[in-house]
C-alpha cells in the first residue's frame, strides 16, 4: 500500500473532500484558514478561494450552483465571482456553533451537522435541508458531528460522534425522517477519533482517524476490513475519485500538533492519495430545498 502526498498545502484543518465527476476534480476545504480548494489531478492545476468565515464543506446543486456551509450558515458560493451569498442560518441562537461536515443522499437531500467551535459543549446537531428552505433537525446531538455517510441505495445514514468515538446507523424513511438508530462501530482507545465518513459502491464505510495515523474501511455490518497507515497523524476524511472512482483522496490536518510534532510530520495538512479495489459512488447533487 502506497500513500502519496499529492499536494503539500499545509492545511490547518483540511476537510470535506468531494470528487466531482463532471469536472474530474476534487473540491475540499481548510476550515480554519477559511479556504475552499480545487485540485485537478490530470493537469495538476490548483484553485483556492477565500471564504468570509470558517467553511466546513461545499456541495454542487442540480441546477448548476454550489452551496457551502460556513460558521454563519448555508451560503451560495459562486467560484467565478468569488462571492458568498447567505441562504439559511440553521441555528441563529447558537453563535458558538459552526457547520462541520455534510453529505447528499441519492434523492438529493443534503445532510449536514453543526458543532461547538470550542469542542466542549454538546450543542452539535444533525440536520437535513428541507423545502422552504428550512433546516430539519434530527434527534442526533453531540459535541462534534461528522460525516454523515450515506449508503449507496440511500436507505441508511451513518452519522459520526467524533468525541464519543462512535459511528451510528439509522434508516432513512421515505419522507426523509431518521429511524431510532444504533451504534454500528466503536473506535477503540489508542486508535484516534473517527472523523469524516463516506460509503463505497458496496456500502462499505471509510472513516478518517484524527490522531490515529490512518483511515479504516468497515463492512456494512461493522466488521473491520482494512486499515491504511499514513505518515501523518490527523486524517480527516476520504473521497473516492479518479476516472474509475478507485483513487482515494484524503484530507489531513496540522491542527493541534506541537512544533516538535510538526517537525516530525512535515506533510501534516497535505492532500494524500492511494488506490482501492472497490470504487466509490458518484456524488449526488442537492435537489431538495434549493
Amino acid at each position: 500500500m502506497t500513500v502519496d502526498c499529492v499536494w503539500s498545502l499545509g492545511a490547518t484543518l483540511g476537510e470535506g473532500p468531494l470528487w466531482v465527476p463532471g469536472e474530474a476534480a476534487l473540491w475540499f476545504v481548510d476550515i480554519k484558514q477559511r479556504h475552499i480548494h480545487r485540485f485537478d489531478p490530470a493537469s495538476g492545476s490548483r484553485g483556492r478561494w477565500q471564504a468570509p468565515d470558517q467553511v466546513g464543506w461545499v456541495q454542487p446543486t442540480a441546477d448548476g450552483r454550489w452551496l457551502t456551509g460556513l460558521k454563519s450558515g448555508l451560503h451560495w458560493f459562486d467560484p467565478e465571482a468569488s462571492t458568498f451569498t447567505p441562504y439559511l442560518d440553521p441555528e441563529p441562537g447558537t453563535p458558538d456553533n459552526r457547520l462541520n461536515d455534510s453529505a447528499v443522499d441519492p434523492h438529493g437531500r443534503l445532510w449536514f451537522g453543526t458543532m461547538d467551535d470550542l469542542e466542549t459543549a454538546p450543542s452539535g446537531r444533525l440536520y437535513s435541508l428541507g423545502d422552504g428552505p428550512r433546516a430539519v433537525p434530527t434527534d442526533s446531538t453531540c459535541c462534534i458531528t461528522n460525516g454523515p455517510a450515506v449508503s449507496p441505495d440511500g436507505r441508511l445514514l451513518y452519522p459520526v460522534d467524533t468525541l464519543g468515538k462512535t459511528i451510528w446507523r439509522h434508516e432513512i424513511g421515505t419522507d426523509g425522517a431518521l429511524g431510532r438508530g444504533d451504534i454500528l462501530i466503536e473506535i477503540e482507545d489508542g486508535a484516534g477519533h473517527p472523523d469524516g465518513a463516506i460509503c463505497d459502491a458496496e456500502g462499505n464505510i471509510w472513516i478518517g482517524l484524527f490522531g490515529g495515523w490512518g483511515a479504516r474501511c468497515y463492512a456494512p455490518d461493522g466488521t473491520l476490513l482494512r486499515h491504511v497507515e499514513f505518515p501523518v497523524s490527523n486524517v480527516t476524511k476520504i473521497a473516492l475519485g479518479g476516472p474509475d472512482l478507485k483513487t482515494a483522496y484524503a484530507t489531513t490536518a496540522a491542527k493541534g500538533l506541537s512544533e516538535d510534532e510538526l517537525a516530525r510530520q512535515p506533510l501534516a495538512g497535505g492532500l494524500f492519495a492511494f488506490e482501492v479495489a472497490i470504487p466509490g459512488v458518484p456524488a449526488s447533487q442537492i435537489r431538495i430545498g434549493i
